[in-house]
C-alpha cells in the first residue's frame, strides 16, 4: 500500500478563448486524452478521491481522472487559480512576464487583483480544508499551476517561477500530506 500522500494536479489544456475569462474555459480534446493517460500515472500512488477547483478545465480533468479510477470527484471552493480575469489575453512571453513579476513581488497586486500572498493564503486554507475533510488516504486535488507553485515553493524553499514554468498541462506533484514537502514531480 502506497503512504498517504497529496498529490497536486495541473489540469490539462483547456480550448482558449481569448475573449472569455479563463475560469471559464473548457477542456480540449487533447487535454481530455491527457486526463486520460495521466489518470493512468497517478493509479501508483493509490488515491482515495479527487478534489478539484471549481474552475470547469480543473473540475473535467478531474472528472476523468476520477472515472477511470473508480473514485469519487467533488468541487470544492478556495482551490481556483490566481484571481485575474481582469487582465486582457496577451502573449506567451507577456504572460509568462506577469506571472514573473507576480512571484517576483508577493505582496503587492502586479497581476490580476489578487496578491501571490493573498493566492497563497486562499488556496493553503483550502487545501487545508479539504484534508480535514480526508483525514486518511492519499487525494489527489485538481487545480492550477499558479497556487499549486506558490505553496510547493514555499513549503520547499524553492523559487517559484521556474518550478510554474516546468508545470505542463497536465503535470503533477506528490508531496507529503502534512507539511507539502515535496516528494515526487511527473
Amino acid at each position: 500500500m502506497a503512504p498517504d500522500r497529496l498529490i497536486l494536479v495541473k489540469h490539462a489544456m483547456p480550448v482558449i478563448v481569448p475573449d472569455a475569462p479563463p475560469r471559464t474555459w473548457k477542456l480540449s480534446d487533447a487535454g481530455r486524452d491527457a486526463s486520460v493517460r495521466l489518470a493512468t500515472e497517478l493509479a501508483v500512488y493509490e488515491p482515495v478521491a479527487v478534489i478539484t477547483s471549481i474552475e470547469p478545465k480543473a473540475a473535467e480533468t478531474g472528472a476523468i481522472i476520477a472515472a477511470h479510477l473508480a473514485l469519487p470527484s467533488t468541487a470544492m471552493p478556495g482551490l481556483h487559480e490566481h484571481e485575474r480575469d481582469v487582465v486582457p489575453f496577451d502573449s506567451t512571453e507577456r504572460f509568462h512576464d506577469r506571472i514573473r513579476q507576480f512571484f517576483a513581488d508577493p505582496a503587492s497586486v502586479v497581476y490580476g487583483t489578487e496578491s501571490a500572498d493573498a493566492a497563497h493564503a486562499r488556496f493553503a486554507t483550502a487545501i487545508c480544508d479539504v484534508l480535514a475533510a480526508h483525514p486518511s488516504g492519499s487525494l489527489a486535488v485538481v487545480a492550477h499551476g499558479t497556487v499549486i507553485s506558490l505553496l510547493v515553493a514555499r513549503a520547499n524553499s524553492i523559487e517559484p517561477f521556474p518550478f510554474w514554468a516546468g508545470l505542463d498541462l497536465p503535470s503533477f506533484v506528490v508531496v507529503e500530506r502534512d507539511s507539502f514537502v515535496l516528494v515526487a514531480t511527473d
